[in-house]
């Protein structure tokens, strides 16, 4: 009798843990002078990337995506657009290639290499610098690319200077080694491109993260009471409950 007890009790404890695991949080953190807001993903299999609805137009806001979705614990613009709002790179849905992989060098932000791809399948989700992806082909469920990269294997990109006078709003993505986490970050004030990879690398410690935009950069966040609204987007990635 004891010894039923106990297991019913460890049971209840290792259930209650279980329980206090979210998939999704979300949480305002600083680092050197500079503030971001961090979506934690720890569950691979919820992530999912939107680009149009059943009638085919480009869904392009918060808003809609809920309308469609229902409700979302988090979700975020994911990659660079054209003026119809298809995608600049690589672009993945429910396992259906939508645009190809784009390696080469290119003018902007997007084409200034090294850049990646977020590669989501139904256990992993990681960020993979293009050409290492061209080289080792993943089935990703869900894809996008974007650049350029903020990590690669630890080091910040090449490009980026420490004393650089550039900021804007920005938002990226960032994997754990492991594959099991996402730390999907947007910048609540003007940041350099500098300050914000050495905040993936320092502070979230992940190995590679990926840009995904400036300027135009929103973030859904209810858990925080945000949900940003304005110009129309093109890819959007979201977390469901």
């Amino acid at each position: 009798m004891r010894r039923a007890l106990l297991t019913l009790a460890f049971w209840a404890a290792g259930t209650c843990a279980f329980a206090d695991v979210q998939p999704t949080t979300c949480a305002v953190q600083s680092h050197e002078g500079a503030e971001y807001t961090v979506c934690t993903v720890n569950d691979p299999s919820v992530l999912k990337l939107h680009l149009r609805g059943e009638d085919g137009e480009v869904i392009g806001s918060f808003r809609r995506l809920e309308s469609i979705q229902g409700p979302l614990p988090f979700a975020m613009n994911a990659g660079m657009y054209h003026p119809d709002r298809s995608p600049v790179g690589y672009y993945v849905e429910d396992s259906v290639e939508i645009m190809r992989v784009i390696p080469n060098a290119g003018p902007g932000n997007f084409g200034l290499l090294p850049n990646g791809i977020l590669c989501i399948t139904p256990s992993t989700v990681r960020v993979i610098e293009t050409l290492a992806f061209q080289q080792s082909p993943q089935s990703c469920v869900h894809a996008t690319q974007s650049g350029p990269m903020f990590v690669i294997d630890g080091e910040l990109h090449p490009r980026f200077l420490p004393k650089s006078t550039f900021t804007n709003i920005r938002n990226g993505v960032g994997t754990t080694n492991n594959g099991k986490t996402a730390y999907f970050v947007m910048s609540n004030g003007a940041v350099t491109f500098h300050q914000m990879a050495l905040f993936f690398r320092d502070a979230l410690k992940t190995p590679n993260a990926l840009y995904f935009d400036g300027r135009i950069s929103k973030l859904h966040a209810p858990s925080l009471g945000r949900s940003d609204i304005g110009q129309p987007m093109g890819p959007l990635i979201s977390a469901s409950h």
